[in-house]
């Protein structure tokens, strides 16, 4: 069958057609999305402002079109940490529902971290062993671990790499005492979730997935993303090292122009660096493998894994 996932997260709102059966392997059919970068829109208050609502209701309407024109004969529309923590963000997914009749679930960050950690087990096979998984969204980080496709220890912490450029940084390039507290509070954040996360054990296969981490390891020397799916990208914690300091030293438009990084990203790659760089250190992790598959797939496998068997 064809399903669509409707994804609305902190930067980018994506809808993703997929024709998917279940025991099969998910196939991409269509891709549409666009960088609405909802946390942006939050005032003081945080709340969701008008123009933001209107945006994200537009934008649904635009993907049904779509999805309708695709032949998608289910549906599924979730949303992630900027809906999720403005205060105002069930009453705007009720007037999108109400216009609309799009039902949209907003998950939780252990949500997250859960479906992410499934999509990466299902590319990956049980060869890899004990995985953990780590996803830099806009919003939060999401860290996962397990040796099933449930995973043991499953945590989200607000350290999205746009949230953090916004309540951190002040200038562009960010000055030296931003970074350095901006470095202590990442690291006593994710130092208070690793025990947790290891104390099951250590992981034999390091995993990372979202934009923030495909574009670093693109930056550092992996395949770019036109070779293909099923090339192996790998980010080493040394040239990430390298990479951190020079992305904090460079503007957004010199930044923009590097391998890999969009123009709509490159504003939060210093932050995003940061919260990659301390959670590699504080796991003890060399290297990272990029995972393809994130959480739309994880919904989509959820959603295949309930259907009754034919």
């Amino acid at each position: 069958m064809r399903l669509g996932v409707l994804d609305i997260g902190s930067n980018t709102v994506h809808l993703l057609v997929m024709d998917a059966h279940r025991g099969a392997r998910p196939l991409p059919a269509y891709s549409h999305k666009e960088e609405l970068r909802l946390s942006e829109h939050m005032d003081e208050g945080n709340r969701l402002s008008a123009q933001g609502a209107t945006r994200l209701r537009e934008f649904v309407e635009e993907a049904l079109r779509i999805a309708e024109d695709k032949g998608v004969e289910d549906l599924m529309a979730f949303a992630t940490s900027a809906v999720r923590e403005s205060v105002n963000g069930e009453e705007v997914l009720a007037g999108i529902k109400a216009d609309t009749q799009v039902d949209i679930e907003v998950l939780s960050g252990q949500d997250e971290a859960r479906l992410t950690f499934l999509a990466v087990r299902r590319w990956f096979g049980w060869s890899s062993g004990r995985l953990l998984v780590l996803d830099i969204g806009g919003g939060s980080l999401e860290i996962a671990s397990g040796i099933d496709e449930q995973p043991d220890a499953a945590v989200s912490l607000p350290l999205g790499a746009g949230r953090l450029t916004r309540d951190h940084f002040t200038a562009d390039p960010p000055p030296a005492d931003e970074v350095r507290a901006l470095r202590r509070h990442v690291r006593a954040e994710i130092a208070r979730a690793v025990g947790k996360v290891s104390r099951y054990g250590r992981a034999d296969h390091a995993v990372a997935t979202s934009k923030t981490f495909r574009q670093l390891a693109r930056i550092a020397g992996a395949a770019p993303s036109n070779e293909g799916a099923n090339v192996r990208r790998v980010l080493g914690h040394a040239d990430l090292v390298g990479w951190t300091d020079r992305l904090i030293r460079m503007s957004t438009r010199e930044r923009a122009e590097l391998p890999g990084v969009s123009e709509g990203r490159a504003p939060q790659l210093p932050a995003g660096a940061i919260v990659a760089d301390a959670a590699m250190d504080l796991f003890g992790v060399p290297r990272l493998e990029v995972c393809p598959w994130a959480l739309r797939e994880g919904v989509i496998l959820r959603r295949l894994d309930a259907m009754p068997e034919q």
